[in-house]
């Protein structure tokens, strides 16, 4: 499958719809994304990037209001709500919801963002308003930062161009769920800049 331009973006959204892996830009790197509730999609992105099919996998948004209907408790995002859109990943306690394993954990978590991107969030809200998406690399490489890496990486995948990544640096990964909260994974945004104690 090709690389298509931003003028292509239906056929990346149809693809996607339809059960399959894309290819996308996010803010920070490119990602691998699959409907977070299609199983075979799940297992598919999972197999790309030569992972355990349980690890987990964010949940990226269009708008943070679309974060409400997934929270068990609906102030769980205040301390963080003011980074987004932005490159924080989020995990809090998840209510049944239809989002399958391994984007709702079996420890009943979900890890939630919404990139500062507007052709991704245009993927995401055509798509239903939620995406499961995993940085585009191979298990143990350094994420894909523009199209033609990709293509490189994952040959035959649809990929959506939006252009060269120039941070390179995946999202801050902050658990909410425990207490206090904890970095689960350093990125651009600081313990300090959430008010974490290091």
């Amino acid at each position: 499958m090709p690389i298509v331009g931003p003028d292509r973006i239906a056929e990346v959204i149809a693809c996607i719809r339809a059960g399959g892996v894309a290819g996308i830009p996010t803010d920070t790197v490119y990602g691998l994304a699959a409907l977070p509730d299609h199983r075979g999609a799940l297992a598919a992105l999972a197999d790309l990037k030569g992972r355990d099919r349980d690890q987990p996998v964010a949940a990226l948004l269009d708008t943070p209001e679309g974060a409400t209907r997934f929270l068990d408790d609906p102030a769980a995002l205040e301390r963080v709500r003011r980074f987004w859109p932005g490159a924080l990943t989020a995990v809090v306690r998840a209510r049944p919801s239809g989002l399958l394993p391994p984007v709702a954990t079996e420890a009943g978590t979900v890890g939630l963002r919404v990139p500062s991107d507007d052709l991704a969030r245009a993927v995401i809200r055509a798509c239903g308003g939620i995406l499961a998406v995993s940085s585009a690399n191979t298990h143990g490489a350094p994420p894909c930062l523009d199209a033609d890496d990709v293509a490189e990486a994952f040959p035959g995948l649809l990929v959506l161009d939006g252009g060269r990544r120039e941070g390179g640096v995946a999202s801050t990964v902050v658990d909410l769920t425990s207490d206090p909260p904890r970095i689960l994974r350093a990125g651009p945004i600081s313990a300090s800049d959430l008010g974490i104690e290091g």
